[in-house]
């Protein structure tokens, strides 16, 4: 059922809040599950929302392939579930498998509220819902990704059942689907329509931690930081870097991000070496902290061919106050802004692209105006804290009035 539906517990549409867990001194706390696919993304966007919930009152639990963040994850107080599971499934047995164990874990954790993040969890998440009870769930899609992507008819049938599992989850329960742009949410309304769909807009940034920094010497250098995929269009980046070098134009690309080897859309190790041999492109990896690759970086590119949300790369790459060069797909053109930050150029057109780092290159008062206003697309709209707040405020509305009561208490 959609959360604009529901007015209260008891009333015979949707199941009441479960009973909040009871510890040894009499500590009482609603529980909050986190069904992520990865323990970095969910260290990367889900960090200030979980915080938020945990000194809000909830016992939070994250359910996640673990890899390299699990202790960071417990350090912050969350309860910390290793799944055995990936993105990249690839039998029907295989996923049968990993459904069975999001059930039982539902079935065992009983939580008071689930919050679902990106494709496989929300799919997962909405049967074990049904399969157990679960009173309320949010999901929150941050973008189509590489499967829902694209106008063919794999996409489209994928489409629809995603969509018809969500709409069967909402029934006999409070439920919302999050997205982070207009034409995600246009998506959800296709027949069959999702119910209780709301926008909110990224998944945040920190704007204490990444703030405007300084131009750098030195060759006009442009910088990518994403997953290593065709998807994110880094064969076209680095075409049009060729296209300008063999111009005559001293220009450098920065990739920064792994391979992702889980996902059919990456670019194999190799090859971005092969890349890097060349002259003119530098494969960086992961990279911690990637106010490091903005630093060195005067410009800002992502020349993503779809399925974005709105590209975290991107809001923290405006909050350092970088003039960005972008593909005009959704998502990303939420933050980046075609004549007030952004040259958006249209995706899968290398010379396009090409034509627009050379006018930044060449131009760079008119570089330094869309860099100065980059810092004021994100600030305050995307703030983390923005993001958050609307979370925690949904949070409240779906968890029903007995756990809205019990953390008013706390």
């Amino acid at each position: 059922m959609a959360v604009e539906a529901w007015t209260g517990e008891g009333d015979g549409r949707g199941p009441p809040a479960r009973p909040a867990v009871v510890r040894p001194g009499g500590d009482a706390r609603p529980r909050l599950l986190f069904l992520v696919t990865e323990d970095w993304y969910f260290w990367s966007h889900r960090l200030p929302v979980a915080r938020a919930a945990r000194d809000a009152g909830y016992e939070v639990v994250v359910a996640t392939r673990v890899a390299e963040h699990g202790e960071r994850i417990r350090a912050e107080g969350f309860r910390l579930v290793p799944l055995a599971w990936d993105r990249g499934t690839r039998t029907p047995w295989a996923a049968l498998a990993e459904l069975s164990s999001v059930i039982r874990l539902y079935r065992q954790e009983r939580p008071q509220l689930a919050h679902h993040v990106a494709i496989k969890p929300a799919v997962f998440g909405a049967v074990a819902a049904m399969a157990t009870g679960l009173p309320a769930m949010i999901t929150t899609l941050a973008g189509r990704g590489f499967a829902l992507s694209g106008s063919g008819p794999l996409p489209k049938a994928a489409g629809v059942a995603v969509r018809l599992v969500l709409r069967l989850a909402s029934l006999g329960r409070r439920s919302a689907v999050v997205v982070q742009n207009p034409e995600d949410r246009a998506w959800l309304k296709a027949a069959p329509a999702v119910p209780g769909v709301r926008l909110i807009a990224g998944s945040g940034v920190d704007l204490d931690r990444y703030v405007p920094l300084p131009e750098p010497d030195g060759p006009f250098t442009v910088a990518q930081v994403s997953r290593m995929l065709s998807l994110k269009g880094v064969e076209d980046a680095v075409s049009a870097v060729r296209r300008l070098r063999a111009e005559g134009l001293d220009i450098r690309l920065l990739l920064a991000g792994a391979s992702d080897a889980d996902n059919p859309a990456a670019i194999p190790p190799g090859q971005l070496a092969a890349w890097a041999a060349e002259g003119g492109v530098e494969w960086l990896g992961p990279v911690a902290d990637v106010r490091q690759v903005w630093a060195r970086a005067h410009v800002a590119l992502l020349a993503s061919r779809g399925g974005e949300g709105v590209p975290k790369t991107l809001l923290e790459a405006a909050a350092c106050g970088r003039a960005i060069v972008a593909t005009y797909v959704a998502g990303t053109r939420d933050v980046a802004r075609g004549g007030v930050n952004a040259v958006l150029v249209p995706p899968g057109d290398p010379a396009a692209l090409a034509q627009a780092l050379r006018l930044l290159a060449t131009e760079p008062g008119y570089r330094r105006r869309l860099a100065a206003a980059s810092r004021r697309v994100v600030d305050p709209a995307f703030g983390d804290g923005h993001v958050a707040a609307r979370t925690l405020g949904l949070y409240s509305r779906l968890a029903g009035p007995s756990v809205t009561r019990m953390l008013a208490g706390r």
